[in-house]
């Protein structure tokens, strides 16, 4: 995704035009205001040569009125160039910033529409730079980009044409210059783009540092590795600065060419100048008004430059954004998807196969399941067994490879994807509650919820109590990933939120392998509570809480290896049997591993 230049400017511009379609209104009226601010630079030449022709030919023509008059044409003229930069400098600005606004909101869409599989292979700190700032420099580069070469081309095209009018070997001399200024201009361009983009993904790879070292800042400090973290962060600070000296290099590279470009047009206009006054071709009027008019096209020239280094910057941002917008969903919702309804829980894998992208072989492998409504089944086996993949196909995080997977009869894949998900509730061993108050995190399970509605989801998930112990109580700010609260709370908090979204599918994966003892047990209550009335598939390691799950699943490499009630398969002696002996002291039936 880190490729550089991987699309032409012509593509990229392509792609980012229609984004202008909601503004083309204003667009218009920004590049009419262009068009009046550049009619005061162009009139000024012409009122100095009529000026210095008149005066030239016999001073007595040189009226007061006509210097009244061309002085109050210019001054009204000033007038119209200052309330049409007004409102480019305020509405095109504004214009710009929504168009940025539109990007970043689509971006953000779209990420929330990718798989799990794209979130394992990219690093949430290059993704915050490209959401960030990436898109900074599109609302500079939304503004100007019209404005600016609208304005050059209006400049260069009228000069042209009066020129023409007054001098056609000079004008054909002076504007022979533009196009090689314009060649090795381009040249210049090439590298700085190149240059840039890769400035902004190493600005991402020192984001994803910064975000993974303070993300798990106590893990430092406990190893006393604060210097590996400083060097490693040195590594990536360091190369950001050749990346910035690269692209300094290229740029000054660029300006100095157009400097001297800039001066070989002044020295073409004084020496052929001269050289056409001195055989009578030219009026000292015509000679002042090429002077002013260079000058005006170098200043329109150097703000095309200067605008360049955003030009590039804002392409390289709109490249990246749509890197990001090109990535697949995976997951979407088939032609005529239908809503999920009352759902009663019945849940069949038909023959389901299911192979991670790029992997060499199924993680499983024709798999045959039925589970009964309000069954709670518990699966069991060794790591890379399995278990938690066939719990992600349920809600669809990722796709069977083969076969399929029904619920209540039909294919998930017929349901939308949203509505599917919301009659699934899911409890993870890593919890992660957001940043904001407990009341906050709970709501999250049904938005909208009564304070009433919230409350009683906590006391159901033994949470009340401890909330209430805190000053604040439900509006306790929990910390950055619920930071300030144990994790045996931060466990119940999740309880609660699947509580309040009520949902008849239930999906425990390890819920209490990192817990103690006494929050185990807590936590194994509330589950009990949750787990009444719904279909429940949990995923545990330590064997001892689910002795009481109607059918046990053990899964292998090799697929389900053994089904049955936890007698039964203690009773057959087999796989589980020994597993659960590994944990458990049969003679004592207390816990000794897990």
């Amino acid at each position: 995704m880190d490729s550089i230049n991987t699309h032409s400017t012509a593509y990229l511009l392509k792609r980012f035009v229609p984004y202008f379609g909601r503004y083309r209104g204003t667009l218009a009226l920004d590049l009419l205001c262009a068009l009046l601010t550049t009619a005061c630079d162009l009139v000024l030449p012409m009122i100095v040569r009529t000026i210095t022709d008149t005066a030239a030919g016999d001073m007595r023509d040189l009226t007061l009125r006509l210097i009244l008059t061309a002085g109050g044409v210019y001054i009204g003229l000033r007038i119209v160039d200052m309330l049409a930069n007004y409102y480019m400098a305020n509405i095109g600005h504004v214009m710009g910033a929504r168009i940025e606004t539109d990007m970043r909101r689509d971006m953000f869409s779209h990420l929330q529409r990718l798989s799990y599989s794209y979130y394992s292979e990219t690093k949430v700190g290059q993704l915050m730079s490209r959401i960030t700032t990436d898109l900074f420099d599109v609302t500079e580069f939304a503004h100007h980009c019209p404005e600016e070469y609208f304005i050059a081309a209006v400049k260069i095209g009228v000069s042209f044409a009066i020129l023409v009018s007054v001098n056609l070997p000079l004008t054909l001399i002076i504007f022979a210059i533009v196009p090689l200024m314009i060649f090795f201009s381009m040249r210049w361009n090439r590298k700085m783009r190149t240059a840039f983009k890769k400035q902004r993904n190493q600005l991402g790879e020192i984001n994803a540092r910064v975000e993974d070292s303070l993300q798990g800042i106590r893990v430092v400090k406990s190893f006393a590795n604060e210097g590996v973290e400083r060097a490693k962060f040195t590594e990536d600070n360091e190369g950001f600065l050749g990346v910035k000296r690269e692209a300094y290099r290229y740029m000054a590279g660029f300006q100095s060419t157009t400097r001297i470009f800039d001066g070989v047009m002044y020295c073409a206009v004084v020496v052929f100048g001269a050289l056409f006054l001195m055989r009578g071709s030219i009026t000292i009027g015509d000679l002042m008004a090429f002077l002013l008019f260079v000058v005006m096209l170098i200043a329109a020239i150097r703000r095309v430059v200067e605008f360049t280094e955003q030009f590039q910057r804002g392409m390289t941002g709109i490249e990246r954004f749509i890197e990001v917008m090109d990535e697949p969903v995976e997951i979407e919702d088939r032609d005529g998807a239908s809503e999920l309804g009352s759902v009663r829980g019945e849940i069949v894998f038909d023959g389901v196969s299911f192979r991670y992208k790029d992997a060499d072989a199924d993680v499983l492998h024709r798999v045959a399941l039925s589970i009964e409504p309000g069954e709670h089944v518990a699966l069991v086996g060794p790591s890379g067994s399995g278990k938690t993949t066939l719990c992600n196909l349920i809600p669809r995080f990722y796709d069977v490879t083969d076969g399929g997977i029904r619920i209540d009869g039909g294919d998930i894949r017929d349901y939308t994807v949203q509505s599917l998900r919301s009659r699934i509730g899911m409890v993870q061993q890593d919890v992660y509650l957001f940043s904001g108050s407990i009341l906050d995190n709970i709501e999250y399970g049904r938005p909208g919820a009564t304070q009433a509605e919230i409350v009683e989801a906590a006391k159901l998930a033994g949470a009340h109590d401890f909330i209430m112990s805190f000053e604040d109580g439900y509006d306790t700010y929990v910390g950055e990933k619920g930071v300030k609260l144990s994790g045996g709370q931060k466990q119940r908090i999740s309880i609660a939120r699947v509580f309040l979204k009520n949902p008849p599918i239930l999906i425990l994966d390890e819920a209490t392998s990192a817990l103690d003892n006494e929050s185990e047990r807590i936590v194994q209550e509330s589950l009990a509570r949750l787990t009444e009335g719904r279909t429940t598939l949990t995923i545990a390691h330590r064997l001892t809480t689910i002795r009481g799950a109607d059918t046990i699943l053990v899964l292998t490499e090799d697929g389900i290896a053994e089904r049955g009630s936890h007698a039964e398969l203690m009773a057959k002696g087999g796989l589980y049997a020994g597993l659960y002996r590994l944990y458990t002291d049969v003679d004592s039936g207390t816990e000794v591993g897990g």
